[in-house]
This record gives structure tokens, C-alpha cells and sequence, in this order.
């Protein structure tokens, strides 16, 4: 892109091809795998192990009404932040790209759970022996590294704030 091209313009593109890969990716696991039988990809460290979450992140579970719950969070997570990346303050490459994966992975998952009641399919399994993190997809990576990238994002944006009002006030 060049260089005066607006952040603003890579959110939806990203953010539609976080969601397409996220759909690609389940529906090729849930053709290609047997349900909790792990496939060996680079020895036992990563490993394709179909599972499906009724829960989330981590099968943090609420009760019979999980999966609505979590369905409404992520709608309105994806429509507040959606809202929130097109504001003149999120004008900035790293904060659309943190918005972008966090709405293309909970558009994902909440495809998931409209789609059937068994819950979000999960299939990257990576570990040591019985020291495993827990099974999970493309729009939970995206979840997870978008949330930690916009908090890295304000962090930036508090750190320079600081730097301009410290040096405003060495010059007054």
C-alpha cells in the first residue's frame, strides 16, 4: 500500500479473509479428521485432533445456555468493535490489523455456533506428551493475538501520550 493510504481500509479485507480461512480450515478438519483422534503434523509437538467446544476460549463453560450467551457476546463484540476501528483514534496500521483478526475470529466462531449446537470445532492441538494446550482453530488465534495486539496498541498509544506531555512540559 502506499504510504498515505489509510489504515482504515485494511480492517473489512483482513478481517473477511480471518473469517474465510476460519470456515475453510473447520470444515476441512471436520472432513478430514475422526473426532478426538490426534494426527500427527510435526511429531507430538502440533498435532490436528477434531474437537468440538460448547464453551469457550479454554472450554470455559456457563451452563445450558452457553451457547447463547457466548453467541451474543460475539455479536456484540464484532459490532462494537466494527463500530469502534472506523473512529479517527483507531487510525493507526496496528490497531486495525488487532481489530481486524478480533472480529474475524469471533465472526468465525459465532458462525460456529449458529451452524449446529455441538459446539465450535477445534482441531490445532500442540503440546508435549500429556502437556498440551488446549484444542483450538484459526478464529480463536485470531481472538487471541487481535486482543493482545490492541493492547499492545494502547499501551503504544499511553506511552506516547506520556513522551508529548512530558516534552510539553519541559517546554513551557
Amino acid at each position: 500500500m502506499k504510504s498515505g493510504a489509510s489504515p482504515h481500509r485494511l480492517f473489512w479485507p483482513l478481517a473477511l479473509v480471518w473469517i474465510a480461512a476460519d470456515v475453510v480450515t473447520k470444515r476441512w478438519a471436520e472432513t478430514a479428521l475422526v473426532p478426538y483422534v490426534p494426527v500427527e503434523v510435526v511429531g507430538d509437538w502440533l498435532r490436528w485432533r477434531l474437537a468440538y467446544n460448547p464453551g469457550a476460549a479454554f472450554s470455559l463453560h456457563l451452563g445450558p445456555y452457553s451457547r447463547w450467551i457466548f453467541m451474543a457476546i460475539a455479536a456484540v463484540a464484532v459490532v462494537g468493535i466494527s463500530w469502534r476501528a472506523r473512529a479517527a483514534d483507531w487510525n493507526e496500521w496496528l490497531r486495525q490489523i488487532a481489530a481486524a483478526l478480533v472480529v474475524g475470529g469471533a465472526t468465525g466462531n459465532l458462525i460456529d455456533r449458529i451452524r449446529h449446537d455441538i459446539g465450535v470445532v477445534d482441531f490445532v492441538d500442540v503440546g508435549l506428551g500429556l502437556s498440551r494446550f488446549p484444542t483450538f482453530n484459526v478464529a480463536d488465534a485470531g481472538v487471541s493475538c487481535g486482543a493482545i495486539a490492541l493492547a499492545v496498541s494502547f499501551w503504544l498509544e499511553d506511552a506516547r501520550k506520556a513522551r508529548e506531555a512530558a516534552a510539553r512540559a519541559d517546554s513551557a
